[in-house]
């Protein structure tokens, strides 16, 4: 604005000297000379004016930008979570194994030939998924896990894609203020690590253990880290989006509020611990050691539950620890859901919000029946798969509510 002033004062001051200048000079040439500048000055205010308005046509506002961007991020979190449950039904039918290598653009094409699927099944075969699991597989058995895994992995690519061309293109069209600039440069960053986990995850199921009488199987480790990482790359797209694009509620800030909102924040926390502990369930295939409710057996407490030496290996290493844990963390976050609920009865919430409470304990009790009918049923694929799935919906609704309580910038 300064600049402008500036210029506009120092045409002014030229105008007056050239309108002097014509003055003493006289006769037709200076009628013309008049003429001439005064057409000039019009032409030039004009280009000014027109210029700050040209420049705002070829930009968004910044509302409208920030509702796109939101929309935009609710997208990515949405096919962050097709891939967790993707992967979860990838572990649940043992086809995590088929794809014995890694390449980011090979493998993009499927094999096409009856001697390409050979080939690839031969690869297969020198693993000890084969060779001690799967001795008998036929070549169509092979193909249904291998497209399981390819579907996992091809799902991945289109996630990051997702996730880098939007931001490219957003960033060159000035969308993203400082603050955003490092946000969506830390998902596109955890998106590459999701992936690079991912097939280190994989390797750890296809290396010779000699010494081991298990099954084959990708280490618990790594499937909890691979599992872990998406969850936040989940949650921190899912929270961004919901910042974006839902207006902050002007609520007082009471003790009761304030006591509500560090509630939420632990019992989200607690939503996403039992979530983690899932994966060592799944990587231990600990839903199978005892399929009974609410007693492990006829005990309350098992005799296997240390059985491990040292103690502490037993929380991630033990069958029975895993599951029991997993036990006692999604009790403990349906209580934890339940008494936000009635505590939040005392609190005078805008209805977005009660909206959002009222959602969250529906979806706990539905994925604690969930996970008790999946428990007694064996572990049936499409009840297991629909109880990992209830997962990632309890966590949602557990971020909605946090994001509708979230404190007003000061």
């Amino acid at each position: 604005m300064l600049l402008l002033l500036a210029l506009r004062s120092g045409l002014a001051h030229s105008r007056a000297q050239a309108l002097r200048f014509t003055h003493t000079a006289g006769g037709k040439n200076s009628i013309q000379w008049k003429h001439a500048i005064q057409r000039r000055w019009k032409s030039s205010v004009v280009s000014e004016t027109i210029a700050p308005s040209r420049a705002a046509v070829g930009s968004v506002p910044n509302s409208a930008a920030d509702r796109i961007v939101g929309r935009w991020l609710l997208a990515c979190s949405g096919m962050v979570a097709g891939a967790v449950i993707l992967g979860g039904v990838t572990r649940l039918t043992e086809s995590g194994l088929s794809m014995v290598d890694w390449h980011l653009v090979k493998e993009m094409k499927p094999p096409g030939s009856r001697e390409e699927w050979e080939a690839e099944f031969q690869k297969y075969q020198q693993f000890p998924e084969f060779k001690i699991l799967n001795r008998d597989m036929t070549l169509n058995e092979f193909k249904f896990i291998w497209y399981m895994e390819y579907s996992h992995r091809m799902w991945g690519r289109a996630v990051g894609l997702a996730y880098i061309l939007p931001t490219i293109y957003f960033w060159r069209k000035g969308w993203f203020n400082r603050g955003m600039k490092g946000r969506v440069l830390g998902l596109c960053g955890f998106v590459f690590f999701q992936g690079l986990l991912g097939w280190y995850m994989v390797k750890s199921g296809l290396e010779e253990k000699p010494d081991s009488y298990d099954v084959p199987r990708v280490s618990q480790y790594r499937l909890a880290a691979h599992l872990g990482s998406a969850l936040v790359l989940y949650c921190a797209s899912l929270w961004t989006g919901l910042s974006l694009l839902l207006p902050k509620h002007k609520m007082p800030e009471t003790m009761q509020l304030l006591k509500l909102r560090k509630f939420t924040h632990w019992t989200t926390g607690l939503v996403f611990l039992t979530a983690l502990s899932g994966a060592f369930v799944a990587g231990l295939d600990a839903g199978l050691v005892y399929n009974s409710f609410p007693k492990m057996g006829e005990r309350w407490i098992p005799d296997d539950l240390l059985a491990f030496s040292p103690k502490l290996k037993n929380i991630f290493e033990n069958p029975t620890t895993v599951q029991f844990d997993h036990r006692i963390l999604g009790i403990s976050a349906v209580a934890a859901v339940t008494g936000l609920y009635y505590y939040s009865r005392k609190v005078p919430l805008p209805r977005r919000a009660r909206l959002a409470v009222n959602s969250l304990i529906a979806v706990a009790y539905l994925q604690v029946t969930l996970g008790i009918c999946t428990l007694l049923l064996y572990v049936p694929t499409p009840l297991a798969a629909t109880h990992q799935s209830g997962s990632l919906a309890l966590l949602s609704m557990a971020i909605w509510l946090m994001n509708e309580l979230r404190r007003l910038p000061k």
